[in-house]
């Protein structure tokens, strides 16, 4: 199955609550996508679609690189597990001096491309799993990946040696690690019960401590 053509005939063009200068490819309630199992999309050969939401963490994250320019400009930026590319593509309109975009899943990537086209911004996608590789960047970036435990424990391992800064964006998910980390923000996120378990999602914005 061609990825671009099915995030064309799968998506809508829609601005996350939190972030209403981005747009991105994302399911709604009007289109199927929406309402399939993860076992009806392997039917089909589709990954679980997590490029066609705006999740709490990613939205939050964004928000901050827009608002904070600084914490980007100039630097070489890893947006890790990427997902839609929210968070690349604000910290590419925050004056970042490259934005590598990095998710193991092709529909994403797909989905990123064309998100990036539809900002006018310039961002680097890659597919490979980039846990161990950082001594191109400056700054990581990572929004809400702590949702297993096996990912979460790896992700945090190597974050932990890596050269790069840190920030991490997330709302409280069950592998978020409880110390270690400094909030910077704290954002009320719009979501929605077919997403979440509430409405509202209250997400920090974290930067991870050194030494």
């Amino acid at each position: 199955m061609n990825a671009d053509t099915f995030i064309r005939d799968n998506s809508q063009l829609l601005a996350p609550p939190l972030v209403p200068e981005i747009r991105l490819h994302l399911a709604s309630e009007v289109i199927p996508l929406w309402r399939k199992t993860e076992e009806e999309l392997a039917e089909i050969g589709v990954p679980p679609p997590y490029w066609a939401f705006a999740w709490a963490g990613g939205q939050a994250l964004a928000r901050y690189l827009l608002d904070h320019p600084g914490i980007v400009a100039n630097k070489r930026v890893l947006d890790f597990g990427s997902g839609s590319g929210l968070v690349g593509l604000a910290a590419a309109k925050a004056g970042a001096a490259h934005v590598v975009a990095a998710d193991i899943d092709p529909f994403a990537i797909a989905a990123i491309a064309r998100n990036a086209a539809v900002n006018n911004v310039n961002v680097e996608t890659v597919t490979q799993d980039m846990i161990g590789t950082d001594d191109r960047f400056d700054l990581i970036l990572v929004g809400d990946m702590c949702y297993e435990r096996p990912l979460a424990e790896r992700l945090m391992t190597w974050l932990k040696t890596a050269r790069a800064d840190v920030l991490l964006g997330d709302p409280g998910r069950s592998y978020f690690p409880k110390t270690g980390l400094t909030r910077l923000a704290n954002y009320s996120v719009p979501t929605t019960r077919e997403l979440e378990d509430r409405e509202i999602r209250e997400t920090g914005v974290w930067q991870l401590n050194r030494g």
